[in-house]
């Protein structure tokens, strides 16, 4: 594929890291030389330092050959007109934009459409944060909840903790403290490397589980793997801004939320908009006020401005007053890295929320979804398979007859309403929905290539 990447930033660079190892023609466009010249140095792309939007840029990064356009600069509005110039003067076959601003979104099909705004796929960072963290909240102990097809089936992370039921298990072993249902453990990360997950493996203490269940199951999984987490019931979110509104006015319904803001105006904005929440007035990493808000009777302390180092400071200091779990948005992921697991129970990036739905659009073969986990080392797919035994790699094969690259497991398949759990003797067939977990991102292409009928692109 020819592809042309608008803006250099975190999303653009790893954008690029997952898709220049598939013999993609990809050029990155930004105004900032030294962004260009770290992609440069670390990748085979071009670059081309001119701003995003303009026809001459356009033109001069190939977009008269352009199979797709992606525009991730800072700007919504600059990405949404590179689309408009793409589509009218170049007729680039598929555009995906990155679009921040909530009064953009609202406007829906009136504004985006070939007629008005020409975007194919538009992707919301917000949005799909504020999603991640409700799924968070509703599985407390959970790590990472990630739906597949259309939510029958989700692949839910956990960490194995000292004294709990999956220290010390063999992964053989689970089927007798849950007899009842069907679980795949798809992937288990030890110490920042993964381990393949066989029926004698040993889970070990700090390991993070990765499993695969119907979503009917997921709640009594977890409350049998994780006994001693009770359902969350007090929330304190630290920033009012966007993901913060959006996050206080889904929950407010279900829990006691109260919302701490900064900026006083933003706070009496807040205090109209949101019906149950309660909206104080401060800084999440004032003491005094911590104390006042009861800190150590909160279930989910959440920072969310736009400050990494003031989300993890607030943080670090609600979970040494006590509150139960922390989560921070760190847009940085050597941040990220450094701090997750210790007083930071979860580490989110709205980077790697955005790259998981990029990705979605842009693999080969009928991928449907497509998410990032371990903050980009790995990802797990749902893929759909076509044809027949003739004409497909895997339609009419068992499972432990398909070439899957080392450490790639597939988790269930999806058939209908059915989530039938992976065994060896399961055979796929025309239709299926198929969840893969990819252990290292890099084994992508040859998992995209087992999924392909012909050389077929979803856009």
């Amino acid at each position: 594929m020819r592809i042309i990447v608008l803006g250099a930033g975190q999303v653009g660079r790893s954008l690029v890291e997952h898709l220049v190892n598939d013999s993609n023609d990809i050029t990155v466009v930004d105004i900032n030389k030294q962004r260009l010249q770290m992609l440069s140095d670390r990748f085979q792309v071009k670059t081309l330092c001119a701003p995003a939007s303009h026809p001459v840029t356009l033109s001069r990064a190939g977009a008269e050959d352009a199979d797709l356009l992606v525009a991730v600069t800072s700007s919504d509005e600059i990405n949404m007109i590179a689309c408009q110039v793409a589509q009218s003067l170049f007729n680039v076959p598929s555009k995906i934009a990155r679009v921040r601003e909530p009064g953009y979104m609202e406007q829906g099909q009136a504004l985006f459409s070939k007629a008005s705004v020409p975007v194919d796929v538009l992707i919301n960072p917000e949005a799909l944060v504020t999603q991640h963290l409700k799924k968070l909240i509703r599985y407390p102990g959970a790590l990472q909840v990630i739906n597949f097809a259309d939510g029958r089936a989700q692949l839910v992370a956990v960490r194995a903790l000292r004294g709990g039921a999956l220290v010390g298990q063999e992964i053989a072993s689970l089927r007798e403290l849950l007899p009842s249902v069907e679980i795949r453990v798809a992937a288990i990360f030890r110490r920042d490397r993964s381990v393949v997950p066989r029926g004698d493996t040993l889970i070990e203490e700090d390991d993070e589980v990765f499993f695969v269940a119907a979503k009917s199951d997921i709640r009594l999984v977890m409350s049998e793997l994780r006994r001693r987490e009770k359902r969350y019931k007090r929330i304190i979110i630290a920033g009012g801004g966007s993901i913060g509104a959006r996050l206080a006015q889904a929950l407010e319904e279900e829990y006691r939320v109260k919302l701490i803001e900064q900026d006083l105006p933003r706070c009496q904005w807040l205090s109209q908009q949101l019906q149950r929440t309660t909206v104080l007035h401060g800084s999440a990493s004032d003491r005094e006020l911590l104390i006042e808000e009861s800190i150590e009777a909160t279930d989910v302390f959440m920072a969310v401005t736009n400050d990494d180092e003031a989300n993890i400071m607030a943080s670090m200091l609600a979970k040494r007053m006590g509150a139960r779990t922390v989560i921070t948005l760190i847009s940085n992921p050597a941040y990220a890295e450094l701090v997750q697991g210790g007083d930071i129970d979860i580490a989110i990036s709205p980077q790697q929320a955005s790259i998981g739905a990029l990705l979605t659009h842009v693999r080969k073969g009928d991928v449907v979804a497509v998410h990032s986990l371990r903050r980009g080392a790995a990802e797990a797919i749902e893929a759909i398979a076509h044809g027949d035994a003739q004409s497909s790699q895997v339609v009419g094969r068992r499972l432990d007859e398909l070439p899957l690259p080392d450490g790639t497991v597939v988790g269930a398949v999806v058939r209908g309403d059915n989530v039938i759990i992976a065994h060896d003797s399961t055979v796929i067939e025309d239709g299926d929905h198929v969840i893969v977990f990819v252990s290292d991102q890099r084994d992508m292409p040859a998992v995209e290539r087992l999924f392909q009928v012909g050389l077929t692109f979803l856009l």
